[in-house]
Formats: C-alpha cells, structure tokens, sequence
C-alpha cells in the first residue's frame, strides 16, 4: 500500500494547489469588472490593467496544471487508446512519460528558472504598456508550475506501475464535475423519468471514465493482482 500512500499524498499537493489558485477566476473577474466600470462609464482607463490581466489569468493557467494531471482531464485524443487494457494502458503511459513528459518538464523547469532570475536580477517591468509593472514575480511562476507537475508526474508514473502490477488503475481523489451538475438537472427534472435519467446517467459515465481511464474493466486474468 506504500505506493497509493504515495499518490494520494501527491495528489493531494496538486489537489489544494489547484483549488487555492482557482480563486485567481475570482479576481481576474472583479479586476475585469471594475476596469469596464471605468473605462466605459468613468472615461478613466488603466494603462497596466492589461498587464495584470494577463499575469492572473497566466497564473491561473500554468498553477492549476498539477490538479489537472491529477485530475485526468488533460485532453486525449487517441481513440484506440481508450479501448486498450489497463496494463496495456499503463505500458504506454509509462513510456511515453519517460520519453516525453520527464524531458520536457525538466527543460520547462531549467528555463523557468533561468528566466525567473533574469528577470529578478534585472527588475524586469513590463513594455507593453507606459509604466508598465513589475514581472519578476510573474515569470517566477513558470519553474514553481513545472515543479508542481513534475512532482504529479511522480504519482502518475507510481500509477501506471501500481496498474502494471495490479491490473487496474488506482482511483483518484474525486471532485465536483460537469456530470455531477448534469445529475442534479436531471433528478430535479418533472420531464425525465427515473428509467430516463439512469440510462443517460450510465451513458455519460461510461464516457467520462474511459475517457480519463479510470475505471475501464479489466478482463478477469487482468484484474487479479499476481
């Protein structure tokens, strides 16, 4: 059990990382809503309010790239691949993250860093606006992304050798998702009956889960641990 100790300690790093850095939706909308306040009814624009747009939603955007490797929800695109055995599944995923994903991640780190300390050495501001602001801090974000998904990339190499040896993918930490709004909308619904709502329920389940690879049925030989 040391290696799903493993991946739920992991995944929960990339979990609460992920949810802390999703409040930036909050700000980068009030920031949004203020400056069109301003700028259309006060006549009083903000020169750097686009620099700082793009930072939160840049922030948001690399922070929450560990919760959604630890999530599955990156996007697939290989239909056989979904039709595979989890072992098989696993192989794959175990390959091309030694091949691919390790490189990569660590040359994203590596040049992050460089990057950052450039800019903190330089106190690097912004020239796409007058007075543009500070981005020393900003550009720091890029090696703190990397890190965070390379530590999931961990649980999710542990994963792929926990399925190789088990047969079925170890489960992930679960979340409020679109289907869990679909099956709220449903079961209030005056227009669907119970039958109705358990067909399309399964349906979209079935999706989901081949989709992120979770819970695909092992064969009987396959799912039995040696």
């Amino acid at each position: 059990m040391k290696s799903r100790t493993v991946i739920r300690a992991i995944d929960q790093v990339s979990y609460w990382s992920g949810k802390t850095f999703a409040w930036l939706i909050v700000a980068l909308t009030l920031v949004v809503s203020v400056e069109v306040f301003k700028r259309y009814i006060l006549n009083a624009p903000t020169a750097w309010i686009f620099d700082l747009n793009n930072m939160l939603y840049g922030t948001l955007f690399m922070m929450c790239g560990a919760y959604t490797l630890a999530q599955g929800g990156h996007v697939r695109a290989d239909f056989v691949y979904t039709y595979l055995r989890p072992r098989v599944q696993a192989a794959l995923d175990l390959a091309l993250y030694f091949l691919f994903f390790i490189p990569g991640i660590l040359g994203l780190i590596y040049a992050g860093y460089d990057y950052a300390a450039l800019s903190w050495r330089i106190g690097e501001h912004s020239t796409v606006t007058a007075e543009g602001p500070p981005i020393y801090h900003f550009k720091s974000v890029i090696p703190i992304a990397g890190a965070l998904v390379m530590l999931q990339g961990v649980a999710e190499i542990v994963r792929c050798i926990e399925c190789l040896r088990t047969g079925a993918w170890p489960p992930r930490l679960s979340d409020v998702e679109e289907i869990d709004v679909i099956d709220t909308q449903l079961s209030k619904s005056e227009y669907v009956d119970e039958e109705s709502r358990r067909v399309a329920m399964d349906s979209a389940k079935a999706i989901e889960e081949a989709a992120r690879h979770r819970t695909v049925a092992p064969d009987d030989d396959e799912g039995k641990a040696p």
